[in-house]
């Protein structure tokens, strides 16, 4: 039975040595096959990994948000004829936040064997860092452009943290962050938490939770840097 990998890359500028087991190393060596976001990006993450990989010898299917559903069905056929197949995403962990779940659903289908390998998960890493609850919590991803609704969405999810006990993840596009915090800052109760997590598992790693009060004081500048924020009552 053929096996779909899931392949983490690092969430930037990050040494593999210290994100990534040397397990995965062997497993992405022997692999010919390889689902990804963007060719260049992931054929510079494989030849980084080991460089002694023939990188023309591979076969690419690039998924994203101008694949079809026909392309789509076709991505697996490899897997069909005996070979594993990886999937690697831009940064972090295949198959969150990322449209690498379509392919992991379809070889869930097909009886494949699918198989998560170890890596940075900058979700995960934020809420261990935070002092959030980690028994409930969720990440809604992208909160809404318009301010008007954005500020409703803060809201609501403010009243989730207070009223679950369950603790808020959500991401901004770089440029917008600045942005974001301030709108976090203007909407939220003075009383609630805030935690921001930029740069994770780099050298400019920051990751500080404080009130939405203490934070008003002093802001940090997260202009074009990827960031999450977390609330929490």
């Amino acid at each position: 039975m053929a096996t779909l990998y899931l392949i983490p890359t690092s969430l930037g500028d990050s040494s593999f040595e210290r994100i990534l087991p040397a397990y995965n190393t062997d497993i992405v060596t022997n692999l010919k096959y390889f689902i990804v976001e963007d060719v260049r990006t992931a054929r510079r993450f494989l030849k980084k990994s080991n460089p002694a990989i023939e990188i023309d010898s591979l076969t690419f299917f690039t998924l994203n948000q101008h694949t079809t559903s026909e392309e789509l069905n076709g991505f697996l056929g490899p897997m069909l004829a005996g070979n594993d197949m990886g999937v690697i995403s831009e940064a972090g962990c295949p198959a969150i936040a990322d449209p690498g779940a379509d392919v992991v659903a379809m070889a869930q289908k097909k009886n494949f064997n699918v198989v998560p390998l170890i890596g940075p998960s900058s979700i995960l890493l934020s809420l261990m860092a935070s002092g959030f609850n980690g028994q409930s919590f969720a990440f809604v991803g992208y909160l809404p452009i318009q301010s008007a609704d954005r500020t409703k969405m803060l809201r609501k999810l403010e009243n989730r943290a207070y009223s679950e006990n369950q603790s808020q993840i959500f991401i901004e596009t770089p440029y917008r962050n600045m942005k974001m915090l301030d709108e976090i800052l203007q909407t939220c109760q003075p009383n609630t938490q805030l935690c921001i997590a930029v740069d994770i598992t780099f050298d400019t790693e920051f990751i500080k939770t404080k009130t939405v009060k203490e934070w008003k004081t002093k802001l940090p500048d997260l202009n074009k840097r990827p960031c999450i924020f977390l609330i929490y009552k």
